[in-house]
Order: structure tokens, then C-alpha cells, then sequence
């Protein structure tokens, strides 16, 4: 029962990684085609660092679930967005320091993820209606 609970929350989290996934292919491949395959790399790795961090955060925060577990959820919650801070900056020191990459797109696809995250819970929300 307790885990039912959770369950729409899980879905909604899945489907939210599922789309940052697919805008993220889009704009790599469409760099890839119309710029160059540098672009599309860096374009990928970009939005890569914000589909990983957030799927952290996500398994963090629906570890638990229930009325009982609440400590346990809040402390799962927040241990999962210090981890999602964490990954973000090593991701990104690894794929300054160690790999060949363009900064526009890696940003620019870095920040397209990051408006999915903020702008698609609008589009589940209107669809409930």
C-alpha cells in the first residue's frame, strides 16, 4: 500500500527523465547535422550532466515513502540534491578538464535540460484535467 503511494510520483519522475533525454538527443543531433560533430558531442555531454543528476536526485527522492517514513523522506530528499549538486559540478570539472569540448553547446543544452525540468511538470499537470 505504502508503495502505491509513491508510485505516481515515480511515474512522473520517469517521465520527466524521459523527456530532458529526448530533448537532449534532439538538440545533440541537431547540432551534430547542422554545426559540427564537435557540437553534437558537446551538446550531449552538456545535457548528459543534467539527465544523470537529476536521475540521482530522483531515485534519492522516492527511496521511501509513507506517513511513518517521513524523517527518512525528507532526509532522502535532501541527501539527493546535495549528490544532484555534487555529480553536476564533477561532471562538469571531468568534462572541462579532461574532455574536448565546445562550451556554447555545452551550456546551451546544459540549460535546455534544465528548462524541461522547470516547464514539463506545466504540461503533466494540464493534462490531469
Amino acid at each position: 500500500m505504502v508503495a502505491a503511494l509513491a508510485r505516481p510520483g515515480r511515474e512522473l519522475a520517469k517521465q520527466l527523465l524521459l523527456i530532458q533525454l529526448c530533448a537532449v538527443m534532439v538538440v545533440a543531433t541537431g547540432m551534430a547535422v547542422v554545426v559540427n560533430a564537435e557540437w553534437g558531442f558537446s551538446a550531449l555531454i552538456g545535457g548528459g550532466i543534467c539527465v544523470i543528476a537529476n536521475a540521482v536526485f530522483a531515485l534519492c527522492a522516492f527511496l521511501f515513502s509513507g506517513a511513518r517514513a517521513a524523517k527518512r523522506i525528507a532526509a532522502s530528499f535532501y541527501t539527493g540534491e546535495v549528490l544532484k549538486i555534487l555529480i553536476t559540478v564533477a561532471l562538469f570539472s571531468v568534462a572541462y578538464m579532461y574532455i574536448q569540448v565546445e562550451l556554447v553547446p555545452l551550456k546551451i543544452t546544459y540549460l535546455l535540460a534544465l528548462g524541461v525540468n522547470i516547464f514539463a511538470p506545466v504540461l503533466f499537470i494540464n493534462n490531469k484535467k
